[in-house]
């Protein structure tokens, strides 16, 4: 058995034996469990220390391939650092490495050194987005000429039913040009950008797309999202924005794959 399997299975119940062993693959504080010996039956540390090591890396690893802005921003020995002190403060709760790191972005947020870059978790939360999109389930997005069949007096009762890969990532700074300027293996020069952005993470065919939405799209989305009316999250849309421009974040939404279908 795999160390991230029988990491993941831990809290399903295991023997005695496997939950001892892989209690201590992520604390190097804690000492061999006595089940693991040698040829000679005397307690092997050499061997299971690297066996632990293989499991971290093995992790750390993991949140370099779902978070590579996130890496390229902090530098190579900072982000393994920062990643380190996260695989042992949050096992794997499943065999399957896309994922973990949910609780990253959240982790960043909390972690001490990373706090004079405090727009570095929104970017994170983006790429996991990114992820999560990417592995979402294969659902056709709603039609423009489904949503164009509504009758004008039904517009305001619908409800839409939002495509599995759709997630939003509203930040108070400007996460999106911030993801997409550290995204490649390029250098990044200084970025033109200030104030907040909101991120909209789709993918209407093959490929994950992300897109900064326009004033009030973020209100107008979340509202949506969440099972209100559309009648509802225009209200709430104009309410946030004076700017909000209903048309355009409609034809927005349609081109983006937002929704799979209306409720």
């Amino acid at each position: 058995m795999a160390p991230l399997d029988l990491l993941a299975q831990i809290p399903s119940g295991v023997s005695a034996n496997a939950a001892a062993f892989a209690s201590a693959l992520l604390d190097p504080d804690k000492a061999t469990p006595v089940q693991v010996s040698g040829p000679n039956g005397k307690v092997a540390n050499k061997r299971y220390n690297v066996y632990r090591n293989n499991v971290t890396v093995s992790l750390i690893e993991a949140l370099a391939a779902t978070f590579p802005a996130t890496q390229q921003i902090t530098g190579e020995d900072f982000f393994r650092a920062m990643a380190r002190f996260h695989v042992r403060e949050t096992p794997p709760t499943s065999p399957l490495l896309f994922e973990y790191g949910h609780d990253f972005p959240g982790f960043i947020e909390r972690y001490e050194y990373a706090r004079p870059l405090p727009w570095l978790a929104d970017v994170a939360r983006i790429e996991r987005a990114w992820l999560d999109a990417y592995h979402a389930a294969d659902v056709s997005p709603l039609a423009p000429q489904d949503f164009a069949s509504v009758l004008p007096e039904q517009l305001g009762t619908i409800v839409l039913v939002p495509h599995p890969a759709t997630h939003i990532v509203f930040s108070p700074y400007p996460v999106v040009t911030i993801f997409a300027a550290n995204r490649s293996a390029n250098s990044v020069g200084p970025i033109d950008a200030t104030g907040p952005e909101c991120a909209l993470v789709t993918r209407p065919a093959l490929d994950v797309t992300v897109r900064t939405l326009p004033p009030g799209g973020f209100t107008f989305l979340d509202h949506l999202t969440k099972g209100e009316t559309f009648g509802a999250a225009v209200a709430a849309a104009i309410a946030a924005s004076p700017e909000f421009d209903l048309s355009a974040n409609i034809i927005g939404m349609l081109q983006a794959g937002v929704f799979a279908a209306i409720h």
